[in-house]
């Protein structure tokens, strides 16, 4: 079993989406985290995409990166560029891997515009997990 922290920098949105597909993408087999580099509510566009595929992250709660400074980590992933050159160095993390996602909370746009941005940011973090979790042989 492996221990996994996805880090953003409102855990709001990208991290939210990406602990929930990972998750769903290794059956539970690991531990699955998510935090930002500060804490703010679910968005409900993520929400909303994610129940789309069936998943609710309605309950999640948003959480600091603080919480993980000494937690033993497998793998710390970050998912936006201002994560990765902010992020504390958390003295538990194994590997690191970065991938930056465009923020879908910072679109602009009416609100079926906004949700569409949410499912085109969501579906490529599925697209990019899943190759990770083959990568790493996670299931």
């Amino acid at each position: 079993m492996k221990r996994i922290l996805v880090l953003c920098k409102r855990n709001s949105a990208r991290s939210q989406m990406a602990e929930a597909i990972l998750k769903q993408l290794t059956f539970n087999r690991n531990e699955i985290f998510s935090a930002g580099l500060k804490a703010e509510a679910v968005h409900p566009l993520a929400i909303r995409a994610m129940k789309e595929l069936g998943i609710d992250i309605s309950r999640n709660e948003s959480r600091s990166v603080n919480e993980f400074y000494h937690d033993k980590l497998d793998f710390v992933i970050t998912l936006c560029d201002e994560t990765r050159e902010k992020c504390p160095i958390l003295q538990g993390a194994h590997t690191k891997i970065h991938k930056n996602f465009d923020d879908p909370v910072s679109y602009r746009g009416n609100e079926e515009q906004k949700m569409e941005h949410f499912r085109t940011v969501r579906d490529e973090i599925k697209e990019w997990l899943t190759d990770f979790v083959e990568r790493y042989q996670l299931v």
